[in-house]
């Protein structure tokens, strides 16, 4: 959505301005000047004809300034960056299993995030430059400059309508805003590979083997059981001091007497 909004307002826009000149002989002049120019702003093919308020004679002028390189980039941009979102969305969606084989899939996408980022980020700051350069050669007062009616006092030149550059504007905001959206996304692209994977694995992995230890060891063998010394049966009836198995167990002075 912000893609089409940004190739939308910018490449989809179509504005003018009109100019007045007024000469002395008013026959001669020309109230109403239309100059009409829009997307890809290559203003020095704009023509327009003026009153040199000399005579019925007219002269042919054109603004000045080509700003179509920047124009185009930012609007190329956003319709490839719209499309990639479109594929990746089927992707997500429909082939999610072959987006994760050997881990690919998230590779690319992170990869494509990172690119798209950075040439969100040239575009857009291209595009405001040419957006304020565009504004300059359309400023009616600059355009009046260039009629040689306009240089002599005794005719009156002034700007009847400015063009209207709202659209513009919000096309430069757009642009910046899916710069900020695509860099945002780069973390979140960058939890699917397997970079970030590899570096969770290995916590996990020492407290396995540590929990294993505790296992294999002391603290969970049956110590006061069968094996153990507490639990043994006839402990005490054990080989004593003098080499004698008699148990203490056993009852009645004659079995101590027969010990004697």
């Amino acid at each position: 959505l912000f893609a089409i909004f940004a190739f939308a307002t910018c490449g989809g826009y179509s504005g003018g301005l009109r100019l007045s000149v007024d000469c002395a002989n008013k026959s001669e002049s020309d109230l109403s000047i239309d100059i009409a120019f829009a997307y890809p702003f290559r203003l020095h093919q704009v023509n327009f004809d003026a009153p040199t308020c000399e005579g019925k004679r007219r002269e042919k002028l054109s603004l000045i300034g080509d700003f179509s390189s920047s124009a185009e980039f930012f609007v190329t941009i956003a319709v490839f960056a719209f499309l990639y979102s479109l594929a990746a969305t089927v992707v997500y969606i429909f082939f999610q299993n072959k987006y994760r084989e050997n881990n690919r899939g998230p590779l690319i996408d992170f990869i494509v995030t990172v690119v798209f980022s950075f040439l969100w980020l040239v575009s857009s700051s291209a595009w405001a430059k040419g957006l304020s350069d565009v504004k300059i050669a359309t400023d009616p007062d600059e355009v009046l400059l260039l009629m040689s009616a306009c240089k002599q006092q005794s005719n009156k030149c002034l700007p009847v309508r400015s063009p209207v550059m709202s659209s513009l504007n919000t096309s430069v905001v757009f642009g910046f805003l899916n710069f900020i959206l695509w860099a945002g996304n780069i973390w979140f692209v960058f939890k699917e590979t397997g970079w970030h994977s590899s570096g969770q694995r290995h916590p996990p992995d020492t407290m396995e083997k540590q929990s294993s230890s505790y296992n294999q060891g002391g603290y969970n063998q049956d110590s006061y059981g069968p094996t153990g010394g507490y639990n043994q049966p006839g402990s005490y009836g054990q080989v004593g001091e003098y080499g004698q198995s008699q148990s203490y167990g056993q009852s009645g002075p004659t079995s101590f007497a027969n010990q004697i």
